[in-house]
């Protein structure tokens, strides 16, 4: 969570398609939000449980922070929450806005949704508007009504082609992502089977992509043991095989911003003073990660037996 965490009231909840909420929060005295930028989400906490939602307003809108719930049964609480009890008027507590999946200038987009991954791609086809690229967006669903903000894509400057999958079936990936225009960059957000037949089929360098949940990952070998120097705090940990940098932190009592625990949220990174890190999270670029400049301690070891971290 944010060192400096904001909070907001309910504004408004607005149906935006079956199953899916949008909630509107704003400053109880009015006062102008946090700037953010498409692509960004805040870490709000519902239920007991703190969760990520993509901001899916208008960034030039500064008086309210607008996301999109979908009513999910099987999630871990948060979603059932939103639906069932938080109502307007309430009190909210959030994380000023983070950004690990920023608009880049490009020559033109090509934005592939899948159900409630429209969220932070509405912002960015907004934002492509207003910058006057050119730009597509191939939006996929269980069906026409449960697809949220489909009237708020049509009044936008560009191509949108929905693909209610009772009716058309799958997206036709090889149609949208062969032959991509020079300088064009793909963004995807939904569900990890989309995104993984999405990273299939684009071209090297042009994907950007959200992941909902952190997919499964094989790995050779076990874990080595290594040592942590948390330079702020003055302690030096020993970080053994079944334990990840954040655990011991916490266990050394040392308080650390942390939510997914999974490396798809952001909320741990921490900047890297020495030592070279093994990034294992779903968030920074590759080029990024070979800066070594900071690191998600949630998943993320080390690849240099030493790190000196500002914890």
């Amino acid at each position: 969570m944010s060192e400096n965490p904001l909070q907001l009231i309910v504004h408004r909840m607005t149906w935006e398609a079956e199953g899916v909420l949008s909630v509107e929060l704003a400053h109880p005295d009015g006062k102008p939000l946090p700037a953010w930028t498409p692509g960004a989400h805040i870490d709000v906490h519902v239920g007991g449980r703190i969760r990520q939602y993509s901001l899916c307003g208008d960034p030039q809108d500064q008086g309210a922070y607008r996301i999109g719930v979908l009513n999910e049964p099987s999630s871990r609480g948060g979603s059932r929450f939103v639906h069932s009890q938080l109502r307007p008027g309430q009190s909210v507590t959030v994380s000023e806005p983070r950004n690990h999946f920023a608009l880049e200038d490009a020559a033109s987009y090509v934005f592939v949704a899948g159900g409630i991954g429209i969220t932070p791609l509405l912002a960015m086809a907004r934002e492509a508007a207003r910058r006057g690229a050119e730009w597509r967006m191939v939006y996929g669903g269980r069906g026409r009504a449960s697809m949220a903000f489909t009237a708020e894509l049509a009044l936008l400057e560009g191509e949108v082609t929905l693909v209610p999958q009772d009716e058309l079936g799958h997206i036709d990936l090889d149609g949208v992502l062969t032959g991509l225009p020079e300088g064009a960059l793909v963004y995807s957000c939904g569900p990890e089977p989309l995104l993984a037949a999405v990273e299939e089929r684009c071209p090297e360098g042009r994907l950007r992509l959200e992941r909902f949940a952190a997919p499964t990952v094989e790995r050779d070998g076990g874990e080595q043991e290594f040592e942590v120097e948390c330079r702020t705090s003055g302690l030096t940990l020993r970080v053994d095989a079944n334990t990840s940098i954040l655990d011991a932190a916490e266990n050394a009592g040392i308080a650390v911003n942390s939510s997914c625990r999974d490396g798809i949220c952001g909320s741990c990174e921490t900047r890297v003073l020495d030592g070279t890190p093994d990034h294992r999270d779903f968030l920074l670029s590759e080029a990024e990660q070979a800066t070594g400049a900071s690191m998600m301690i949630c998943v993320s070891r080390c690849a240099s037996g030493r790190l000196v971290l500002d914890l």
